[in-house]
């Protein structure tokens, strides 16, 4: 079995907690990664996520879909 990093324990805790705050569902991530031109349907995103295991890009990406300009990470 794969173990997960502390990182990237990290990087989904970032998404699902900015997801929690703005009170986004997955499918409406799904929406809204369409609409600035990112293909994901809601089974993968929701994999990807819970594995922490996806690219920079891809988190800059949901980053703006769910409108974020700003973030801390300590």
């Amino acid at each position: 079995m794969v173990e997960r990093t502390d990182w990237e324990e990290k990087a989904k805790g970032i998404i699902r907690g900015e997801m929690a705050r703005r009170g986004v569902t997955y499918a409406q991530l799904v929406e809204r990664l369409r609409e600035i031109g990112v293909e994901e349907n809601e089974r993968n995103l929701r994999n990807k996520v819970s594995r922490g295991k996806f690219t920079a890009g891809f988190l800059l990406q949901i980053l703006s879909a769910l409108k974020i300009a700003t973030l801390s990470v300590d």
